[in-house]
């Protein structure tokens, strides 16, 4: 059975659910194994990636391309 013949009952099952316990050990469980998916599929950055990182960052700075904490803090809180 493909992925989505099978998602369609599953949701159905799902929406079903009354109980609040299981709702939210389906929620730890699919947070746990995302966090686990992106764990395994991290690579780590190469030298020369790592050092045009750091050199784009100092040029950035020089030529004030940056925000302060505070102002970021401030623009995020307008995202919600």
């Amino acid at each position: 059975m493909d992925l989505q013949n099978r998602e369609l009952p599953f949701i159905q099952e799902f929406l079903r659910i009354q109980n609040e316990d299981i709702i939210s050990g389906l929620e730890k469980m699919l947070k746990k194994y995302r966090a686990e998916l992106y764990e395994k599929n991290l690579k780590p950055m190469s030298m020369e990636q790592f050092n045009a990182d750091i050199d784009k960052s100092l040029e950035d700075s020089a030529n004030d391309r940056v925000i302060s904490a505070r102002d970021l803090k401030e623009e995020i809180k307008k995202w919600n």
